[in-house]
């Protein structure tokens, strides 16, 4: 019998939520999406000092400043580690643009066309890549802007249904809105309350996402994220994506089982609302406690890590030890 990741890959695109190359070669994903997090990560391993040092070699050249070394070393980073993930999956690879940028629509613009032609000069076309950005309002409208340029992007830190709305009304490709870290918030607020995983809070956020999507007809994808448990995973099958880490795409490699789709398309369709207004979308969002909270730690917690990624290669452009 085929294991339940084997099965799953029937309903759902999986896609790998990681920069570790031995674990994206052994799950054979479609595609895989990393943050700085997950870069910062791969890049203390020491898998990568070759490709690191080469970077750095670049950025000393780069006429400037130290902390536009660094950008552009940071911009190079990603890029060429996006690089070699895509010579491992048939799909794409998404590269977050800084969280720093999330409140800053046209910077957050200015980073996403440069990280796309740093691709192109390394031979790697839009075809194969998704700009990644946190969904707040001035991601989003980057994300149209972006759009409309054909540079597709995914749309992330999604823990609210007006989010997911207004990247689909914006005409984004990809969301990711997030399942284990909505439960994690439930958990501390409410510690004696359990669930089973179909009854999990982020889990029916998704369900009713896909289902509002496909009811209005909006083609872009949704891409469930943040799994605590393979239980989460299972409970979305059938959901256009699944990004999922090592440890559990393991866990599903290793388990047999059967796989039935729990979400699929009915063919009914409504009749699209008018778009939400900025003021409508704040309101929505500053209502659910929930999702402000999260949105809000989700983007320090990138950040912290981007914070530290650039203190690392700040320390080996002046010559010091990482």
């Amino acid at each position: 019998m085929p294991n339940l990741l084997e099965q799953l890959k029937q309903h759902s695109t999986v896609v790998a939520d990681t920069g570790d190359l031995e674990a994206i070669r052994r799950f054979a994903p479609q595609d895989a999406t990393t943050n700085p997090s997950l870069i910062l990560k791969a890049v203390k391993s020491g898998q990568y000092d070759a490709l690191l040092e080469e970077i750095l070699h670049a950025a000393r050249d780069h006429n400037g400043s130290l902390e536009e070394a660094i950008d552009e070393a940071c911009d190079r980073l990603v890029v060429a580690m996006g690089g070699l993930i895509l010579d491992h999956v048939p799909g794409r690879v998404s590269t977050e643009v800084n969280a720093r940028l999330s409140f800053d629509t046209e910077g957050s613009i200015a980073k996403a066309r440069r990280l796309v032609a740093l691709y192109e000069e390394a031979g790697i076309g839009r075809d194969r890549i998704l700009i990644k950005l946190a969904s707040t309002w001035e991601g989003i409208r980057a994300a149209e802007v972006l759009e409309r340029e054909g540079i597709e992007c995914n749309l992330t830190l999604i823990f609210n249904f007006a989010q997911a709305r207004a990247c689909a009304e914006a005409g984004a490709f990809l969301i990711s809105p997030f399942v284990g870290r909505i439960l994690d918030w439930y958990r501390k607020a409410d510690p004696d309350t359990s669930y089973a995983p179909e009854e999990e809070p982020g889990v029916q956020s998704v369900q009713a996402i896909y289902h509002y999507f496909r009811r209005l007809a909006y083609p872009t994808v949704v891409m469930g994220a943040s799994f605590r448990n393979s239980g989460e995973i299972l409970a979305l099958t059938g959901c256009d994506r699944l990004t999922i880490s090592p440890a559990l795409l393991e866990e599903l490699a290793s388990r047999e089982g059967t796989v039935t789709p729990v979400l699929e398309d009915t063919g009914e369709r409504d009749t699209r609302p008018s778009p939400l207004t900025e003021a409508a979308f704040r309101w929505q969002l500053n209502e659910d406690a929930m999702a402000t909270e999260k949105l809000a730690e989700g983007i320090r917690g990138f950040e912290a890590d981007q914070l530290k990624l650039e203190a690392l290669l700040r320390d080996r452009l002046a010559g010091g030890k990482a």
